[in-house]
């Protein structure tokens, strides 16, 4: 059984910043890829960024330049840094990680989500 918990969440005025992070606990043996996705109201969720455990960082066309994704040396925790916030940012972030469990089986697992929302 593995666990990813998000916190750091919560209203922000527009061109501020915020840190959301992901922790994970449980069953693991290592983790390969953690990421990070977006729900905003009424649409679909989607991806944001990515980080693996050599450290290859891929990021939506959307974000780049004003997220930033970084992981702890650990591996069992991601970051992700929003710059320069804006009302289209609000959303429900969730992490998502492929764990290698201890029984070495393969499972991709969703946090429960935070919720960022940007407005005056």
């Amino acid at each position: 059984q593995v666990q990813l918990v998000e916190s750091g969440g919560g209203l922000v005025q527009p061109g501020g910043s915020l840190s959301v992070s992901c922790a994970a606990s449980g069953s693991i043996f290592s983790i390969n890829v953690m990421a990070w996705y977006r729900q905003a109201p009424g649409k679909q969720r989607e991806f944001v960024a990515s980080i693996t455990s050599d450290g290859y960082i891929t990021y939506a066309d959307s974000v780049k330049g004003r997220f930033t994704i970084s992981r702890d040396h650990a591996g069992y925790a991601v970051y992700l840094r929003i710059n320069s916030l804006q009302p289209e940012d609000t959303a429900v972030f969730y992490c998502n990680a492929e764990v290698v469990l201890t029984t070495r089986a393969i499972v991709s697992v969703w946090g429960q989500g935070t919720q960022v929302i940007v407005s005056s």
